[in-house]
């Protein structure tokens, strides 16, 4: 059952702050520039944008970190960046919030970044700077080092943020989630791709529909019934132990061996999904990690989403936000 929306509400406003979170996986900056389509160009038939202003967002593994600091958690981040001006910038961002960021490992690819352009609030352009290889063997021991000293100095979650950028290996992601699982901390997953086995002994996965339906040995439905089904196929073929499924417009499903929840989205305009599952998982592992129980993380993370996606761009709820949806 639920928890009482007054209590829900005391968690949020009181009790996050003792809470540690660390975050690992792809790490990226997200870089708008804002402005008004004046013309096509005579050069070539193309738009002009007059750039008005730019913004620039953590995003991917960093957006979830974002999330976390944001609702007052203990957070850090760690994971893969280049040796550049985009890396100098999302320090900036890290340290301006408070995310303990030493485990950030410097490597030669540049730094994931997206940049995009957006015309009145239509996205027009979008220029991805990334190398998508997997990280080294020599990289990814240096990062489960990393995740083993956070673990002896104490956590009470950790999430794997998967965008299939190269840092989340098989190798990478199975020494993380042994180390936890010896050190009883819960893991939470927001997979990519199809190889979920990489996954296998995680605490959670969080896929949307679509990730959930690659992964099926025949296309599903959005309905209930289908969801149910296919959460359970997951947690048996790759050995995972419950299903947080995000279904856009259906809501939140919660699969938990024979326990099931069914979470209706919050009626909202929708603007952009982007960053959306970010939130829900921050939210999910961070109520995880202060004690609620599961089906009350998933209600908690179904009020936050409904924030983001009435954002255009890359969001991170506030803890005001959340509160606000509470009332």
């Amino acid at each position: 059952m639920v928890m009482e929306k007054g209590a829900m509400r005391e968690f949020i406003a009181d009790h996050t702050s003792g809470c540690r979170l660390l975050v690992v996986g792809d790490i990226m900056l997200d870089t708008y520039f804002y402005g008004e389509v004046t013309r096509i160009s005579p050069e070539a038939p193309v738009p002009v944008t007059h750039v008005i202003r730019q913004k620039d967002t953590l995003g991917g593994a960093a957006n979830v970190a974002h999330n976390l600091a944001l609702l007052g958690c203990g957070t850090s981040l760690a994971g893969f960046v280049g040796r550049d001006h985009h890396r100098d910038v999302l320090l900036d961002k890290l340290n301006a919030r408070g995310i303990v960021s030493d485990g950030l490992i410097s490597t030669d690819a540049p730094t994931t970044t997206k940049i995009r352009v957006i015309g009145g609030h239509q996205q027009m352009l979008r220029l991805d700077f990334e190398d998508t290889a997997p990280v080294s063997r020599e990289c990814g021991n240096s990062l489960q080092e990393y995740v083993k000293r956070r673990l002896h100095e104490g956590l009470d979650a950790l999430i794997i943020s998967d965008y299939g950028k190269g840092a989340c290996t098989p190798a990478v992601c199975k020494g993380i989630i042994d180390l936890c699982n010896s050190a009883c901390v819960p893991v939470i997953v927001d997979p990519k791709g199809v190889h979920w086995e990489k996954y296998a002994g995680a605490d959670y996965i969080t896929p949307n529909f679509k990730e959930i339906n690659q992964v099926q040995p025949e296309p599903i439905a959005n309905t209930n019934e289908d969801i149910e089904t296919a959460a359970r196929y997951v947690m048996d073929k790759f050995r995972i132990k419950h299903v947080l499924a995000t279904r856009s417009a259906c809501g939140l499903s919660l699969v938990m061996g024979s326990e099931v929840k069914h979470i209706p989205t919050k009626a909202q305009e929708v603007f952009d999904v982007s960053g959306a599952g970010d939130t829900v998982i921050a939210v999910f592992a961070l109520a995880l990690a202060g004690g609620l129980s599961p089906f009350e993380g998933a209600y908690l993370a179904n009020l936050a989403a409904s924030v983001v996606v009435a954002k255009l761009g890359t969001y991170a709820v506030s803890r005001e936000e959340l509160l606000g949806v509470l009332k």
